[in-house]
């Protein structure tokens, strides 16, 4: 069944479609459609909405339902997402899978609701305390919203960790048709859940070990799954030539923007290809250095001053790569966007 939808509500139907359980959450601009969508369709269908009393309410109350095993959604943007991070880090230490999407605006501070990817270095990075890490996914249109979201919830089952959809204001807001269709999803069962089984009873679900050998043995865990997780579900759509003179990159909104640019420098006769990370965390490194020949340049673009290009460069140490960012609220024209490219390409000669 085809829908149409803004790409707020296909998180919702996926999150439905995944067997979601749960939203708790509190609205804010541009991702309240998250909220509306899911106070509507999650009731009438017995799943539990509840409209938190802040963002730091909400992120515990998902720290409790993960816990009890149940598929858990919550959703905000730039400032919630901030208000959540110390939850989060409290989330990803007990291990508890659920999934988080920021709709990104524009900051620091209050900023504005137009869109931006300035929370790069927030999510991807780890924003709250301690040495963990999360699964990123960045789609790059309503029906990848909603495939994604999907798969998010297969992913936190899967590896017993939080997973984040990372969006922004234009994804959130834009209006495409999805393919609603029944899939077949990935639910595991959760021994170590704390339910209404009582066999549950002697389950612990915590993030706490006062000795410093147990807490380090505990750490050392989480890094070696993180190790498996980063051979396994790393993502990553190539498009182009396959043998380009140039390598254009981006994820979500920019990465979208940039297939164009392919197109346009290929009616120009100039080569060139799309790398486009769909997991921000694990990122796509192998990826990167098999596309990117020796001496090729590489142009990235974002919503940012820079950020997602510092983890392009680490993964790409010999090359030359050319940051190019808009902020504000402002997305680049196409146009801008080639001439960015042919500068690049000219300065590499």
């Amino acid at each position: 069944m085809k829908k149409l939808v803004k790409g707020n509500e296909a998180v919702v139907i996926g999150a439905l479609v995944a067997g979601c359980d749960a939203y708790y959450g509190y609205p804010i601009t541009p991702a309240s459609e998250i909220a509306h969508a899911a106070s509507e369709y999650f009731l009438p269908l017995g799943k539990v909405f509840v409209q938190a009393e802040c963002e730091i309410g909400a992120i515990n109350m998902v720290f409790g339902s993960a816990s009890s095993g149940l598929r858990t959604l919550t959703a905000s943007s730039g400032p919630g997402i901030s208000l959540k991070m110390e939850g989060i880090s409290y989330l990803a230490g007990a291990q508890l899978p659920c999934v988080i999407v920021d709709v990104q605006r524009v900051g620091p501070g209050l900023g504005n609701i137009g869109p931006e990817q300035s929370d790069y270095f927030q999510v991807v990075k780890g924003g709250g305390h301690g040495d963990y890490r999360t699964i990123v996914l960045a789609p790059a249109s309503v029906e990848e919203t909603y495939r994604m979201t999907i798969e998010a919830f297969d992913l936190a089952d899967k590896w017993r960790t939080p997973v984040f959809l990372l969006t922004d204001a234009t994804l959130g807001q834009m209006m495409e048709p999805i393919d609603v269709r029944e899939v077949e999803t990935n639910r595991v069962d959760k021994p170590w859940a704390l339910d209404t089984d009582p066999e549950s009873n002697d389950n612990l679900v915590t993030s706490i070990y006062l000795d410093f050998d147990d807490m380090e043995a505990h750490i050392n865990r989480l890094h070696a799954k993180y190790a498996e997780i980063t051979e396994q579900e790393t993502q990553a759509e190539v498009y182009g030539s396959d043998d380009p003179q140039i390598v254009l990159t981006g994820y979500g909104i920019t990465g979208r923007m940039l297939r164009s640019v392919v197109d346009d420098l290929a009616a120009k006769g100039i080569a060139a290809a799309l790398v486009r990370p769909k997991t921000l965390w694990p990122f796509p490194s192998k990826i990167y250095q098999e596309i990117v020949k020796p001496g090729v340049p590489v142009l990235s673009v974002e919503l940012s001053c820079g950020q997602f290009v510092e983890d392009v460069r680490l993964a790409l140490p010999s090359h030359q790569v050319t940051h190019y960012g808009r902020v504000g609220g402002n997305l680049p024209q196409l146009d801008e966007l080639v001439e960015q490219a042919e500068a690049c390409l000219k300065g590499a000669n």
